[in-house]
């Protein structure tokens, strides 16, 4: 409940700056399991311009997952992250709001800030950075190689907040995202992520 209602304040507050800086254009659409919508993608992972992006400290990498995992289809590729035809039917496991300058269905090609919060079990799973490599030989991830690694740590953030301006569509590209949890095998862990235009500018994975 305290969540529902930080997000309504937040949602709020987000409405009133945009007027008042002139934004009356935009458009805000919020997201939830119950509501819908969200991004159409499962994990925040991607192949772009030839190269996979995907949050790592040089040791590990970690891998969220907007969607609940067990609905993720066997052969879809995480490196292509959308999957429009799809992703939709999957839960998600976040909520939050979207900005667009016009609405999807004005033809913009995506919103120019996205901001989601955690339902209390965003599956985060944590792999090597060295193993992940090795499956991404082939430009290929499926939901079955990443459980195939030896390294793989699979975690739920019970704390979990990401800022998102979208490449391409955003006039910066940026991502924030903080998370806590805990590992069902024992011990805790913090994520933090900032990244500008693809390139990390802070990266902390810590486990205990």
């Amino acid at each position: 409940m305290k969540r529902r209602i930080g997000l309504a304040v937040l949602v709020v507050a987000v409405l009133i700056a945009a007027s008042a800086i002139g934004l009356h254009a935009n458009v805000l659409l919020q997201f939830s399991p119950a509501l819908g919508g969200g991004v159409p993608a499962y994990a925040r992972i991607e192949a772009r311009d030839g190269r996979v992006i995907v949050p790592n400290d040089g040791e590990w990498a970690a891998i969220g997952f907007y969607r609940q995992t067990s609905c993720v289809p066997e052969e879809f590729n995480l490196l292509d992250f959308f999957d429009a035809a799809n992703a939709f039917s999957c839960e998600l496991t976040v909520e939050g709001f979207e900005i667009w300058r016009n609405g999807p269905w004005a033809g913009d090609g995506g919103p120019i800030q996205t901001v989601s919060f955690g339902l209390g079990t965003v599956p985060i799973w944590f792999v090597r950075t060295d193993e992940l490599k090795g499956a991404l030989v082939d430009d290929v991830l499926t939901m079955a190689e990443l459980e195939a690694c030896a390294t793989l740590r699979k975690g739920s953030a019970f704390s979990f907040k990401e800022t998102l301006h979208p490449a391409r569509i955003a006039q910066q590209t940026k991502l924030q995202l903080v998370a806590r949890g805990t590992f069902a095998d024992g011990g805790t862990f913090l994520f933090q992520v900032e990244e500008t235009h693809f390139q990390q500018k802070h990266v902390l994975i810590r486990f205990k």
